[in-house]
């Protein structure tokens, strides 16, 4: 991915939690300052899963 540092900031302060992966596939799909390619590699490597915060997100995503 190469804008780690804006989804990051997205996930800390414009998601709520608990989210679903769809639920933040969703969210990510809707954002325009995102290029297409970082939205197919969040959706591709976030596990399904119920995440809590945006560090439980960032674990599952390696960052």
């Amino acid at each position: 991915m190469q804008n780690v540092q804006g989804a990051k900031e997205h996930l800390q302060t414009h998601q709520s939690y608990p989210a679903t992966k769809a639920e933040l596939v969703a969210a990510c799909g809707n954002l325009s300052d995102f290029s297409e390619e970082d939205k197919r590699e969040f959706e591709s490597s976030l596990p399904e899963g119920t995440y809590n915060s945006a560090d439980e997100v960032a674990k599952a995503l390696g960052w």
